[in-house]
């Protein structure tokens, strides 16, 4: 069923993780991240930025067939959007398959990516904006480039500002209420 498949996930109380692709190649990277950040929350004290746990998943991700044990045997088919909230403020960063990643202010992934993205990049070049302005740009889009009606039921939203929070659906509903 669509609606058990999480493609949306918390990585760790500021970061999220959006993800397209092989989803148990995703999942395996965000839990990898997830530990990342964690470890040095308890041995420093202070939280990763949402940078340094994008470079840890990555750093991952490059190690498939180096023959230790924690390297992967295949490169991962995902891509992700990192977003987060630390010391530097609000960002989001890409990561495709290659393991390549860098920061942007808006960004598509998965199917019909490539239409939804120019009206990202068209619409998001300023860089900083309000979350109701995110929302009022983001489902437009999304509308424009799913095949089925956009509902609670096939969509999510999550945000981390500052911390990391899935919509529920009656939230989700009120978004779209709003276009």
């Amino acid at each position: 069923e669509p609606s058990s498949i999480e493609k949306i996930m918390e990585v760790d109380e500021h970061i999220g993780c959006a993800m397209s692709g092989l989803i148990a190649d995703a999942r395996t990277l965000v839990e990898h991240a997830s530990v990342e950040t964690q470890e040095l929350l308890f041995s420093y004290g202070e939280p990763m930025t949402v940078e340094s746990t994008t470079q840890a998943l990555c750093d991952l991700a490059l190690r498939f067939g180096e023959g230790d044990k924690e390297s992967m045997s295949h490169p991962f088919g995902v891509s992700l959007l990192i977003a987060g909230h630390d010391e530097n403020g609000t960002s989001l960063y890409y990561t495709d398959p290659s393991s390549t990643f860098w920061q942007c202010n808006g960004k598509a992934i998965g199917s019909g990516s490539e239409g939804a993205d120019s009206s990202l990049q068209e619409q998001c070049n300023e860089g900083n904006m309000f979350l109701i302005e995110a929302e009022t740009i983001a489902l437009p889009i999304l509308k424009q480039v799913m095949e089925e009606k956009v509902t609670p039921n096939n969509v999510d939203i999550a945000k981390v500002s500052p911390t990391y929070n899935l919509y529920t659906p009656p939230e989700v509903e009120a978004v779209i209420s709003r276009l």
